[in-house]
């Protein structure tokens, strides 16, 4: 039930209060145009005669469109109530924050140390953008999860963020108990982007411990919280929370990527590869695939000379791949969006094919089938880097080199139900420019390594 009497916000329904902060609440609410699920934060009540108010409460929409990332929550539109309160429209992020995913406890270790990369990654968009957010800390990283389960991470809660201009002369303390750098926390002493580095070390500290890290200076070594952190893990951790900012991590992205490699080390430690190899036939994929048409539907194409394979092209005839004969049920050629993995907004050619297409989106059913899907822009091997499949047990990464593909792989195994494997691969062309770039997504029932290369081996691309 409403608690304000808000029967419409603009265009837009509102359904249910989702939360409220320093200056603003935020609806869940309905766009009956769009027909979307969208979140409504509009300023409260008593702050209607704040001008300063005011416009530190629009300067954060402004800020996030400034943003313009999809690792930051989406502004879509902005408005005013009849009673002069303005409003800004959000993408929803309906998987919550890190603050409700941690209320268990601490998380898997590599989990955690991907998750915190992902907002790590998040930050270095907002720093690209000349913006510094000041106050990271679980309950402003969102969940939006994509079609098959996957998670995106969003920044949110722009509400102290400055631009870095702006943010060299500050003079006010801000932030949040355990996430603050000494700097951030002396008014006075101005600030940079390696303030948003102290957060998320603290971030990643919280994530793997299970509790807010003690203040600068005093932060307990997680390694000592936790024994099955390795002292690397505490050592990037600690770097990232170091009170002399000179000697942190110089920037968001370094932090990410050193948080990746931990992650994926972590992951091979704990899987040896000779079960790894094994346990790809266990893994379980759904993910962007989805991003394909849903009603686009085709008969396969063609049998190639070999009885046991088949080869399939999408309705561009730009991407053909041969896959196990048994896996031809059904195909969908109509494309994909590589916005699904973090890319650029459009449409790319894509085809999936499958043996059961009805059951390529639920990671409990039983499938067989692969997903090939063409990007022109963008960094396809990071954004796939930064997938996570929740639920799933990461089984590590791999280099790939074939005759017409070099790339990463990476495996996961042991998701909800049991069924299968999962495989991703981000190619790009042996020996020729990074673009265009080619993504995979495999699902196999029974199957191995060399399965998996021979059907990403098979994929061509015309030009």
């Amino acid at each position: 039930m409403l608690r304000d009497p808000l029967d419409r916000i603009g265009r837009y329904r509102p359904e249910r209060r989702l939360g409220a902060g320093g200056f603003g609440v935020v609806w869940l609410a309905h766009d009956d145009v769009l027909d979307a699920t969208v979140a409504v934060k509009v300023l409260s009540e008593n702050w209607i005669d704040r001008l300063d108010i005011r416009e530190r409460f629009l300067s954060e929409a402004r800020l996030l469109r400034k943003a313009d990332s999809s690792r930051v929550v989406q502004v879509y539109d902005i408005g005013e109530l009849p009673d002069g309160r303005p409003y800004f429209v959000m993408e929803y992020a309906d998987g919550g924050t890190l603050a409700d995913r941690i209320e268990a406890g601490a998380l898997p270790v590599a989990e955690a140390l991907r998750l915190t990369a992902l907002a790590a990654r998040g930050a270095a968009a907002l720093h690209e953008a000349g913006i510094v957010h000041r106050d990271i800390k679980p309950s402003n990283v969102l969940l939006r999860t994509t079609p098959g389960g996957a998670d995106r991470v969003l920044l949110a809660d722009l509400g102290l963020a400055k631009s870095l201009a702006q943010a060299s002369g500050l003079t006010i303390a801000a932030g949040s108990a355990g996430y603050t750098p000494p700097e951030q926390a002396q008014p006075g002493s101005g600030i940079d982007a390696r303030a948003d580095v102290y957060s998320l070390g603290a971030l990643g500290h919280h994530l793997v411990t299970g509790s807010v890290p003690g203040p600068p200076g005093k932060v307990e070594r997680p390694d000592r919280l936790r024994t099955e952190v390795g002292p690397a893990v505490g050592r990037a951790l600690l770097r990232a929370m170091e009170p002399d900012r000179e000697r942190r991590w110089p920037t968001a992205a370094a932090f990410a990527a050193e948080l990746d490699r931990l992650a994926e080390e972590v992951s091979d430690k704990g899987v040896p590869r000779t079960r790894r190899r094994r346990r790809t036939t266990l893994l379980t994929l759904t993910g962007f695939v989805v991003a394909c048409a849903v009603g686009a539907t085709a008969l396969l194409l063609s049998r190639s000379a070999a009885p046991k394979t088949l080869r399939v092209e999408d309705g561009t005839g730009r991407i053909t791949v041969e896959v196990p004969a048994g896996w031809g049920g059904q195909l969908r050629g109509s494309g994909w969006n590589p916005k699904t993995v973090g890319l650029q907004d459009g449409t790319e050619p894509g085809l999936v094919v499958a043996s059961r297409l009805d059951r390529w989106q639920d990671l409990g059913s039983a499938v067989d089938g692969a997903f090939a899907g063409l990007s022109e822009h963008g960094d396809v091997t990071g954004e796939v880097r930064a997938v996570t499949h929740p639920g799933c047990h990461y089984a590590g990464s791999r280099a790939y080199s074939g005759a017409r593909w070099h790339g990463l792989i990476r495996t996961w195994d042991r998701c909800p139900g049991g069924h299968g494997s999962l495989t991703e691969a981000a190619l790009t062309s042996a020996g020729g420019p990074g673009q265009p770039q080619i993504y995979v997504q495999i699902r196999q029932e029974s199957g191995d390594d060399e399965t998996a290369d021979g059907v990403i081996g098979s994929v061509r691309l015309k030009a």
